[in-house]
């Protein structure tokens, strides 16, 4: 895949490339001050749903990230975008300490499902509620679906495979609305004033990261950090545009050759 425009914007993913829960990965605070001093746009674009952006935010700074909150586009800011668009009142299935970001929305006797990773909500009377609705005719609007992430103790389920699964039971189709959506990605460039063949996507996610920022017609590169396992590489067509061990490398390559 070859540089088709001048480059003006890297878009970096946050959990797993930045950091692993409250961990930063070595070296990514100096890396970011240092992608600070190029002529570039920087926007952090997160799938994150386990709590809300202004948390997030404070979570980021307490590790020292030189970041303004307004850098960050979340798919939890998707989602709420989406539901006030169709005007429904959602069924949110999402942690406590994400509800921050549906405030004034609502939620009286609900009319479309939202789902993100909510690992305290995830049982059996949750998700058989949300079944009922899509049955009735809710819309099921899935804020991503990862299919796992990095904590520090390891790999854990995403809200994919409970995503999957109503789809499954209802026999319907989600909204999706985070990474590897086109659309995610066009409007934090937007967000910018960026186009898609002036931009470059940081992240350790192959498909939904990498693939989905290609999908849009920026170039991905992949880090082997956070949820990378051996091979992700060879998972998506076209490959990434470039595979390093982390994300101060691939700001190396970045300001080495691409400025």
């Amino acid at each position: 895949m070859a540089v088709r425009s001048k480059l003006k914007a890297v878009l970096v993913d946050l959990s797993g490339t930045l950091h692993i829960e409250d961990s930063a990965v070595s070296g990514a605070q100096e890396a970011l001050r240092r992608l600070r001093t190029a002529p570039l746009a920087i926007k952090f674009v997160t799938n994150t749903t386990k709590e809300c952006k202004r948390v997030l935010f404070e979570r980021l700074k307490v590790m020292n990230f030189d970041i303004n909150e307004d850098d960050i586009f979340t798919s939890l800011t998707a989602a709420r975008n989406l539901l006030e668009q169709k005007q429904v009142r959602p069924f949110l299935l999402v942690e406590d300490s994400a509800l921050e970001d549906f405030k004034g929305l609502n939620t009286d006797d609900p009319n479309a499902v939202v789902i993100g990773l909510a690992p305290e909500h995830f049982n059996f009377q949750t998700m058989n509620k949300a079944f009922r609705l899509i049955l009735d005719g809710a819309p099921l609007i899935a804020i991503h679906k990862a299919r796992y992430y990095k904590r520090k103790d390891g790999l854990a389920l995403g809200p994919g495979p409970f995503v999957t699964g109503l789809e499954y039971a209802t026999d319907t189709k989600a909204i999706v609305v985070g990474k590897p959506e086109k659309t995610f990605f066009l409007e934090a460039l937007r967000s910018i004033g960026c186009a898609p063949e002036e931009a470059i996507m940081i992240g350790d996610d192959a498909r939904d990261d990498v693939g989905g920022a290609q999908n849009a017609g920026m170039l991905g590169v992949l880090v082997k950090t956070g949820k990378y396992r051996s091979g992700d590489e060879d998972k998506i067509t076209p490959a990434p545009f470039l595979t390093c061990d982390s994300f101060p490398e691939a700001v190396d390559y970045i300001l080495k050759n691409m400025i």
